[in-house]
């Protein structure tokens, strides 16, 4: 390849150009519209849900606890892509500067693969409580909570740090075009003027490592908790251990499925059209959705809800 086709972005930095999600028309500024609207309604209803689990008492368990910490990551994430991209839509500029992308990329991996981590901790979670209730104090302690999330942030983080390092150092050709709405590894790597088969390779690996297994920690998890389930004698309790089980099952499904679809695929296998709408499910829908199904399926946070609009009436009723 001609050498001046390369750009060495060790001496030269520049701004990259985001093709987008949309195309300028009136479908577009529809679909525009309808997503800041779902970005509002997932950013409140994730918001809704940690203070409920912050401000009543009830809700202090290792199940809220990690539900709280879900909510946390889904606001970071959807905040990562989409007020970049409908600013871009809106003031008819698609560049991102090279540190922008480079902090941008950062953030989604290492939010990705945390809540990877996290969706099987919370599986594990609801085996503990279901096949060993006695003993779920003692397995799910404070401190073996804060160990669990500390495991899942530092090991999504140092997995985004290596793989960022690593791609931005790496020389792209002169067309900075990421046909993607956000910087992300597999749309990266289609600039990359080098011969990246090998660390495809490595992706796919990390993929398998982060989101395979987990997934499949998840399935065993609950396979093991429908037959301890299917052998109550309780009708209610079924009901209420399979209403929590498959809720979560929904969510870490859609959530796995489309990253496995991303991240476990060679090069020659992406389509750009293709990665954008399975990436509208883990940045956008997902965590939309996380909050809702486990609040409205949940009566324990509903009935948190109703207390702390109890309060709230109350409380403004007493204020003179």
């Amino acid at each position: 390849m001609d050498s001046s086709n390369i750009i060495d972005i060790s001496n030269v930095e520049t701004d990259f150009i985001l093709s987008g999600l949309f195309q300028y028309g009136h479908v577009d500024t529809f679909l525009c519209v309808a997503i800041v609207i779902v970005f509002a309604v997932a950013l409140m209803g994730n918001i809704i849900l940690i203070l409920l689990i912050r401000l009543d008492t009830r809700l202090h368990t290792p199940m809220y606890f990690l539900l709280s910490q879900l909510s946390f990551m889904d606001i970071m994430n959807i905040s990562t892509t989409v007020p970049k991209m409908t600013t871009d839509f809106l003031s008819n500029s698609k560049t991102i500067t090279f540190l922008g992308c480079e902090i941008q990329t950062f953030v989604f991996l290492a939010l990705g693969g945390t809540e990877a981590l996290l969706l099987g901790f919370m599986s594990y979670d609801r085996y503990v409580a279901i096949c060993h209730p006695l003993r779920y104090p003692v397995l799910m302690s404070k401190k073996i909570c804060w160990f669990m999330v500390t495991c899942a942030w530092t090991s999504g983080s140092i997995n985004a740090l290596v793989h960022t390092l690593y791609v931005f150092h790496l020389p792209f050709c002169r067309s900075w075009v990421i046909n993607h709405f956000f910087c992300e590894l597999p749309s990266l790597l289609q600039l990359v003027c080098q011969d990246t088969s090998t660390y495809e390779y490595i992706v796919i690996l990390c993929g398998l490592i982060i989101l395979l297994l987990p997934f499949m920690a998840i399935l065993a998890s609950y396979a093991r908790v429908l037959t301890v389930v299917f052998q109550m004698s309780s009708g209610k309790g079924q009901r209420r251990a399979i209403s929590t089980c498959s809720s979560h099952l929904i969510v870490a499904s859609l959530f796995y499925a489309t990253g496995l679809s991303t991240y476990t695929r060679p090069h020659s296998l992406h389509s750009p059209e293709e990665d954008k709408a399975v990436a509208v499910f883990y940045t956008i829908i997902t965590p939309l959705l996380n909050p809702f199904i486990y609040s409205l399926r949940n009566k324990e946070v509903m009935g948190a809800m109703r207390r702390q609009l109890v309060e709230c009436v109350f409380v403004h009723k007493m204020s003179p």
